[in-house]
Formats: C-alpha cells, structure tokens, sequence
C-alpha cells in the first residue's frame, strides 16, 4: 500500500520571493506594503512612508536606537 503524499495548501513546496508578494499585492489589489529602512528609497521617501504609517496606525513602538542598537 502507498502512503499518500498530501501537502496542505501554504505548506510545503516552493516559497514565493517576499518582493514578488509585494508587487503582486500592488498590482492585484491596490496594497503597498513598504518598509521605512527600504535601502531604495529616499531620506524624504522613508520619512513619508514613516510619517503614513503613524497616521494610519500610531505612533511606531520601535526608535532607531532600539532596533541598531
């Protein structure tokens, strides 16, 4: 008798890129999903991203301190 090879869906397999989720996301259903310290932006592009994010959500429990050091 075999025994069944069954894999749950979002299990196993092959893991897709995280910037391929993003661009994915962007381009499907209108979502960003961008990170402050993202090295391709800008100062003035991370602080808009920064500056979004507490407005949409609050205040960013992390400082740059924290998370460097």
């Amino acid at each position: 008798m075999k025994a069944m090879r069954f894999t749950p869906k979002g299990y196993g397999g092959r893991r897709r890129d995280p910037d391929l989720v993003k661009r994915e996301g962007w381009h499907d259903e209108g979502l960003l999903a961008v990170s402050v310290e993202d090295e391709r932006l800008t100062w003035p592009e991370r602080e808009l991203v920064e500056q979004l994010g507490t407005k949409l959500y609050g205040k960013w429990a992390s400082t740059k301190e924290a998370r460097h050091g």
